[in-house]
């Protein structure tokens, strides 16, 4: 029996985020039949673009309540398309909207719940999932069972982005009930200072305690501007308040899976590697050579960040 996979698209905006893509790679992984849903204000063109990149049977939904991410509405809206379709895995992002949404749809549908997955493989109709677990030291398999829906969250950058034009759009409908709600989302703000996505970002420049000072940070933030990268953060610097929460990479942070990642004047605490150590290429810069953070580090450079950080600066700026 074929596994059915429903994978959940998402759009800010009126444009579909990065993700969206590698969700079907997760389904080709299975070899199982795919669906994905896609619900926006006007759907169409963004359901024709998931089928242009591998999306298998795009199930579209317009409607102006959809316009803006909402718990409440996109909860219901993906339960009827549940009961419609009967998929034994249902998969998304696993980005702020992707497992707030999860966790939701795995209670409503008493299913089970896998989050931040890395690996997935299907025997037979049997799906096994993989995730990382005790800080990334291990990686635990979870396999689905006959009697309840498998809901997973997968790792953003783990999985490639999908490529392939088979499909169809569905033009689906659903009660004009389902989008009545207690809650109107008026608009969304997009925060300042930050101009790449640090969970969908390929380059990523944190900084650590070993800037120093508050004013140092900035310094950091004109590197990421040079690679063109999202700007990251130690705890340390963020319980300190030199930088702001939502820049934090670790264990009490963001995860974030970049194709490079610059680790500036960090010491490689347990609880920041956990947020980052899956990252394809670590560049660590730090003048104590015996700092935990090399143990990870693809390339190190032992030096004063002080002298490496401008010069890297200037170096990326004339090449731009």
């Amino acid at each position: 029996m074929s596994i059915r996979i429903l994978a959940i698209a998402e759009q800010k905006d009126g444009k579909l985020s990065n993700v969206s893509y590698e969700l079907p790679t997760v389904a080709q992984k299975v070899g199982g039949e795919l669906m994905t849903a896609c619900l926006a204000e006007n759907a169409d063109a963004l359901a024709a673009e998931l089928v242009s990149r591998g999306g298998g049977k795009v199930l579209a939904i317009s409607n102006p309540a959809l316009k803006y991410y909402n718990d409440e509405v996109y909860t219901r809206v993906i339960t009827e398309l549940i009961k419609k379709y009967q998929p034994q895995l249902v998969i998304a992002s696993a980005t702020f909207y992707g497992k707030a949404l999860m966790s939701r749809l795995a209670a409503l549908n008493e299913g089970a719940m896998v989050s931040d997955i890395t690996g997935v493989s299907a025997d037979g109709d049997r799906v096994t999932i993989s995730r990382p677990a005790y800080g990334g030291n291990v990686t635990m398999d979870v396999i689905g069972s006959d009697d309840k829906i498998l809901f997973a969250t997968v790792r953003p950058k783990v999985f490639n982005e999908a490529s392939g034009d088979t499909g169809e759009v569905v033009a689906e409908t659903v009660d004009s009930s389902l989008f009545d709600t207690r809650t109107t989302v008026k608009e969304m703000v997009v925060e300042s200072g930050q101009s790449v996505n640090l969970m969908e970002a390929d380059i990523i420049v944190s900084a650590g305690r070993g800037v120093r000072a508050p004013e140092n940070v900035e310094m950091v933030k004109k590197l990421a501007d040079a690679l063109g990268a999202a700007f990251g953060a130690s705890r340390a610097i963020v319980d300190a308040d030199w930088t702001e929460y939502r820049h934090q990479v670790g264990q009490t942070g963001k995860t974030v899976n970049p194709k490079l990642y610059f680790a500036i004047g960090i010491s490689g605490a347990i609880q920041h590697l956990v947020g980052m150590q899956s990252s394809k290429a670590i560049v660590a810069i730090n003048r104590d050579k015996d700092a935990p953070i090399f143990k990870v580090a693809t390339y190190g450079i032992v030096g004063d960040l002080f002298e490496i950080v401008p010069a890297l600066i200037g170096k990326f700026e004339a090449n731009k």
